[in-house]
Protein backbone atom coordinates (compact mmCIF):
# COMPACT_ATOMS: atom_id res chain seq x y z
CA UNK A 1 0.00 0.00 0.00
CA UNK A 2 1.41 3.11 -0.96
CA UNK A 3 1.69 6.74 1.15
CA UNK A 4 -0.94 8.02 -0.95
CA UNK A 5 -3.55 4.93 -0.75
CA UNK A 6 -2.99 5.33 3.24
CA UNK A 7 -4.46 9.07 3.07
CA UNK A 8 -7.41 8.02 0.55
CA UNK A 9 -8.66 10.12 -2.20
CA UNK A 10 -9.04 13.23 -0.03
CA UNK A 11 -7.60 16.95 -0.47
CA UNK A 12 -4.99 15.55 2.06
CA UNK A 13 -4.02 12.63 0.04
CA UNK A 14 -4.04 14.95 -3.55
CA UNK A 15 -1.95 17.41 -1.65
CA UNK A 16 0.29 15.05 -0.33
CA UNK A 17 0.35 13.46 -4.14
CA UNK A 18 1.32 16.44 -5.37
CA UNK A 19 3.82 17.29 -2.91
CA UNK A 20 5.33 13.91 -3.63
CA UNK A 21 5.32 14.74 -7.33
CA UNK A 22 7.25 18.29 -6.49
CA UNK A 23 9.74 16.61 -4.81
CA UNK A 24 10.26 14.22 -7.64
CA UNK A 25 10.52 17.26 -9.93
CA UNK A 26 13.40 18.99 -8.03
CA UNK A 27 15.19 15.90 -7.58
CA UNK A 28 14.53 15.25 -11.87
CA UNK A 29 15.81 19.15 -12.41
CA UNK A 30 19.21 19.57 -10.17
CA UNK A 31 20.43 15.94 -11.89
CA UNK A 32 18.76 17.83 -15.06
CA UNK A 33 20.86 20.73 -14.40
CA UNK A 34 24.15 18.63 -13.57
CA UNK A 35 23.72 16.88 -17.01
CA UNK A 36 23.44 20.17 -18.51
CA UNK A 37 26.97 21.47 -17.25
CA UNK A 38 28.25 18.21 -17.77
CA UNK A 39 27.52 18.90 -20.96
CA UNK A 40 28.66 21.99 -21.98
CA UNK A 41 32.13 21.68 -20.41
CA UNK A 42 32.77 18.46 -22.39
CA UNK A 43 31.63 20.16 -25.41
CA UNK A 44 34.15 23.13 -24.67
CA UNK A 45 37.06 20.02 -23.83
CA UNK A 46 37.04 20.61 -19.76
CA UNK A 47 36.90 17.09 -18.90
CA UNK A 48 38.80 17.42 -15.61
CA UNK A 49 36.29 18.81 -13.42
CA UNK A 50 32.90 17.59 -12.88
CA UNK A 51 29.71 19.39 -12.59
CA UNK A 52 29.56 19.54 -8.69
CA UNK A 53 32.57 20.66 -8.85
CA UNK A 54 31.98 23.28 -11.29
CA UNK A 55 28.81 24.40 -9.91
CA UNK A 56 30.43 24.69 -6.45
CA UNK A 57 32.82 26.73 -8.11
CA UNK A 58 29.53 29.25 -9.18
CA UNK A 59 28.20 28.90 -6.06
CA UNK A 60 31.54 30.29 -4.10
CA UNK A 61 32.21 33.09 -6.78
CA UNK A 62 34.69 35.53 -4.63
CA UNK A 63 33.84 34.60 -1.33
CA UNK A 64 36.59 32.75 0.77
CA UNK A 65 35.32 30.07 2.63
CA UNK A 66 35.37 26.82 5.39
CA UNK A 67 33.95 23.54 3.94
CA UNK A 68 31.35 24.12 6.95
CA UNK A 69 30.54 27.58 5.66
CA UNK A 70 29.85 25.28 2.28
CA UNK A 71 27.10 23.79 3.96
CA UNK A 72 25.26 26.47 5.88
CA UNK A 73 25.48 28.93 3.06
CA UNK A 74 23.81 26.67 0.37
CA UNK A 75 26.74 26.74 -1.72
CA UNK A 76 27.18 22.52 -1.51
CA UNK A 77 24.68 20.20 -0.23
CA UNK A 78 26.42 16.79 -1.02
CA UNK A 79 27.98 14.77 1.63
CA UNK A 80 31.64 14.62 0.27
CA UNK A 81 32.48 18.37 0.36
CA UNK A 82 36.15 17.66 1.95
CA UNK A 83 36.94 14.87 -1.40
CA UNK A 84 35.51 18.08 -3.71
CA UNK A 85 37.44 20.52 -1.99
CA UNK A 86 40.84 18.10 -2.49
CA UNK A 87 40.54 17.39 -5.69
CA UNK A 88 39.65 21.41 -6.48
CA UNK A 89 43.10 22.01 -4.54
CA UNK A 90 45.09 19.61 -6.43
CA UNK A 91 43.50 20.55 -9.69
CA UNK A 92 44.37 24.22 -9.29
CA UNK A 93 41.04 25.29 -9.16
CA UNK A 94 41.44 26.54 -5.60
CA UNK A 95 43.83 28.06 -3.01
CA UNK A 96 43.57 26.76 0.41
CA UNK A 97 44.71 28.14 3.80
CA UNK A 98 44.90 26.85 7.09
CA UNK A 99 42.80 29.58 9.68
CA UNK A 100 44.92 31.26 11.95
CA UNK A 101 42.39 31.15 14.95
CA UNK A 102 41.71 27.45 14.34
CA UNK A 103 44.18 25.20 12.66
CA UNK A 104 42.01 22.28 12.09
CA UNK A 105 39.83 24.50 9.47
CA UNK A 106 40.59 25.19 6.14
CA UNK A 107 39.47 28.69 3.89
CA UNK A 108 39.21 28.54 0.07
CA UNK A 109 39.09 30.89 -2.22
CA UNK A 110 38.93 30.49 -6.02
CA UNK A 111 42.07 30.43 -8.05
CA UNK A 112 41.79 32.22 -11.67
CA UNK A 113 41.72 29.01 -13.26
CA UNK A 114 38.64 28.54 -10.84
CA UNK A 115 37.33 32.30 -12.02
CA UNK A 116 37.64 31.18 -15.33
CA UNK A 117 34.99 27.99 -14.84
CA UNK A 118 32.71 30.06 -12.68
CA UNK A 119 32.67 32.36 -15.86
CA UNK A 120 31.60 29.49 -18.34
CA UNK A 121 29.36 28.31 -15.63
CA UNK A 122 27.83 31.86 -15.38
CA UNK A 123 27.74 32.43 -19.12
CA UNK A 124 25.34 29.11 -19.56
CA UNK A 125 23.02 30.18 -17.03
CA UNK A 126 22.81 34.22 -18.76
CA UNK A 127 22.15 31.77 -21.95
CA UNK A 128 19.95 30.00 -20.98
CA UNK A 129 17.78 32.50 -19.08
CA UNK A 130 18.16 34.59 -22.29
CA UNK A 131 16.49 31.84 -24.64
CA UNK A 132 13.87 30.72 -21.88
CA UNK A 133 12.86 34.59 -21.88
CA UNK A 134 12.92 35.24 -25.88
CA UNK A 135 11.15 31.56 -25.64
CA UNK A 136 8.91 32.31 -23.36
CA UNK A 137 9.40 29.19 -21.79
CA UNK A 138 8.74 30.85 -18.91
CA UNK A 139 7.10 33.99 -17.30
CA UNK A 140 9.06 36.45 -14.89
CA UNK A 141 5.93 36.11 -12.83
CA UNK A 142 5.94 32.36 -12.56
CA UNK A 143 9.64 32.76 -11.99
CA UNK A 144 9.26 34.75 -8.93
CA UNK A 145 6.16 33.18 -7.50
CA UNK A 146 8.14 29.71 -7.87
CA UNK A 147 11.30 30.96 -6.22
CA UNK A 148 8.87 32.46 -3.20
CA UNK A 149 7.32 29.34 -3.15
CA UNK A 150 11.01 27.19 -2.81
CA UNK A 151 12.02 30.09 -0.07
CA UNK A 152 8.50 29.34 2.15
CA UNK A 153 9.60 25.58 1.91
CA UNK A 154 12.53 25.98 2.55
CA UNK A 155 12.13 28.01 5.34
CA UNK A 156 10.16 25.11 6.32
CA UNK A 157 12.11 22.20 6.48
CA UNK A 158 14.82 24.94 7.85
CA UNK A 159 12.04 24.50 11.00
CA UNK A 160 12.28 21.00 10.70
CA UNK A 161 15.99 20.62 11.31
CA UNK A 162 15.51 22.94 13.87
CA UNK A 163 12.47 20.93 15.75
CA UNK A 164 10.62 23.76 15.69
CA UNK A 165 6.70 22.48 14.56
Amino acid sequence: MSIEQDWGGSLRGEFLTRYLDNLALLERLHRLMLDVIKDEFERLGAADINPVQALLLFNIGDNEVTAGELKTRGYYQGSNVSYNLKKLVELGYMHHKRCAMDRRSVRVRLTPEGHEVRARVAELFQRHAEIMQQQGVIEFATLDMVARALKRVEHFWSEQIRYIY
